[in-house]
């Protein structure tokens, strides 16, 4: 049976997968180019200065991608920036049909490509696997629509809630596996944001050494001694929104929060995390002085509670990894 739009949009998208973390400010976006033979050609943008997924894709297949269908996750640009419009290379090539994932809400975009290969006289079809697509670049639409980054903000607990031990100890907390799973996720980020505390107390690198990847560029709210771990890395101050309005300006897409505790409840009680990942271990600190995930007021009745909805629910060897996402505050949206 031939690959239908969606077999080969799934091989553009894990494509893309395998660049996420090293193209910002660039989306990571693949591409697909199959054959009239049925020959696939695959891939994916490159960091900066480098060519986009479709470049790279059509280079690929070289001769091959005349009269061919490209498969893209994102419409392709039709602008001059670092590098030409991807429109143009995909008429240049003689590509007959392009199937996108999702359009592209950047102003310079945002329709423009799709409309220039239709004017071309391309067939183009939009939506082919977009929920896998929106999920994949939610970071990036999340950027290019507020000017922000898509935050993150993992924390690791016990399973009554405690970071640490009263006399401020807490390594280990969880085991070999979440902590290979945490430098996963550090991978596939564009930036770390900590609170100075954090780093004073535990002196944290901030890197990816359990796992093949670039380290993010890290952030520290307020300042930290010359000889700490996390640097080089750039302090920041003043309040969170103006903080992730310079990130967001600075070229960070996609940002993980490890903490402190005043700096998760800071964010939370402003409405600014987009996911939380929380880590729980098997281990119960049962008593209420340990330390808790986080330090500031809470909800003061049931009905202000937050609540959320579980994105996923996964074991990493005796610990467990729960995403969450926003979902209504009390009883109204």
């Amino acid at each position: 049976m031939p690959a239908s739009d969606r077999d080969h949009m799934l091989a553009a998208i894990a494509s893309a997968d395998r660049v996420r973390g090293s193209t910002a400010p660039n989306p990571w976006v693949g591409c697909a180019i199959v054959a009239a033979d049925g020959a696939r050609f695959t891939g994916a943008t490159e960091p900066p200065p480098g060519r986009h997924a479709e470049v790279v894709a059509l280079e690929a297949a070289s001769g091959a991608a005349r009269g061919s269908t490209a498969y893209v996750t994102l419409e392709p640009c039709s602008h001059h920036g670092r590098t030409g419009p991807c429109t143009d290379a995909l008429m240049a090539a003689g590509v007959e049909r392009v199937v996108v994932g999702t359009l592209d809400p950047d102003e310079k975009v945002n329709g423009r490509g799709v409309a220039a290969l239709r004017s071309a006289g391309i067939e183009v079809s939009v939506g082919t696997a977009e929920d896998l697509v929106l999920d994949q670049l939610g970071p990036y639409l999340h950027h290019r629509t507020t000017g922000r980054p898509f935050v993150t903000l993992k924390l690791a607990a016990s399973i009554d809630g405690r970071t640490a031990a009263p006399d401020g100890s807490s390594r280990w907390i969880t085991g070999e596996a979440a902590r290979t799973d945490v430098h996963r996720m550090r991978a596939r980020c564009d930036a770390i944001l900590v609170g100075a505390g954090t780093v004073r107390v535990d002196d944290p690198a901030l890197d990816v050494r359990h796992v093949e990847g670039t380290n993010p560029r890290r952030y520290v709210l307020g300042s930290v001694p010359s000889d700490a771990r996390v640097r080089p890395c750039t302090e920041l101050s003043g309040p969170l929104p103006e903080v992730l309005d310079r990130l967001g300006a600075d070229g960070v897409i996609d940002l993980l929060v490890e903490g402190g505790a005043r700096v998760a409840h800071d964010l939370h009680s402003a409405g600014l995390v987009d996911r939380y990942v929380v880590y729980l271990a098997p281990m119960l600190f049962a008593g209420d002085d340990a330390h808790p995930m986080f330090v500031g007021a809470g909800a003061s009745n049931i009905s202000q509670v937050w609540r959320g909805r579980l994105v996923e629910v996964t074991t990493l060897g005796e610990d467990i990894r729960v995403t969450l996402e926003p979902g209504r505050r009390g009883g109204a949206r």
